[in-house]
């Protein structure tokens, strides 16, 4: 399997840590000398291990945005 390269280029926040210290981060990542995106997934401590996750350009931040922002949370849909 090929070596993913990566550069974390800025931290925008954590949404959540798991028991064994991996944290859930939303991060403008490069991957491979790619041009940046916004990257949701969960980092081990010193970034060198990862989850699977989503990587998003920034037509489908804004879209996501516009969906988060009319979402309307009841108490039975989400957990």
């Amino acid at each position: 399997m090929a070596e993913v390269k990566f550069e974390i280029l800025q931290n925008l926040g954590v949404l959540s840590q798991g028991s064994r210290g991996w944290q859930k981060e939303v991060n403008i990542v490069s991957w491979n000398g790619r041009p940046p995106k916004v990257d949701i997934r969960d980092w081990d401590a010193d970034h060198q291990r990862m989850g699977k996750g989503v990587t998003l350009n920034r037509e489908e931040v804004e879209a996501l945005g516009k969906l988060l922002q009319n979402l309307e949370l009841e108490d039975s849909e989400v957990e």
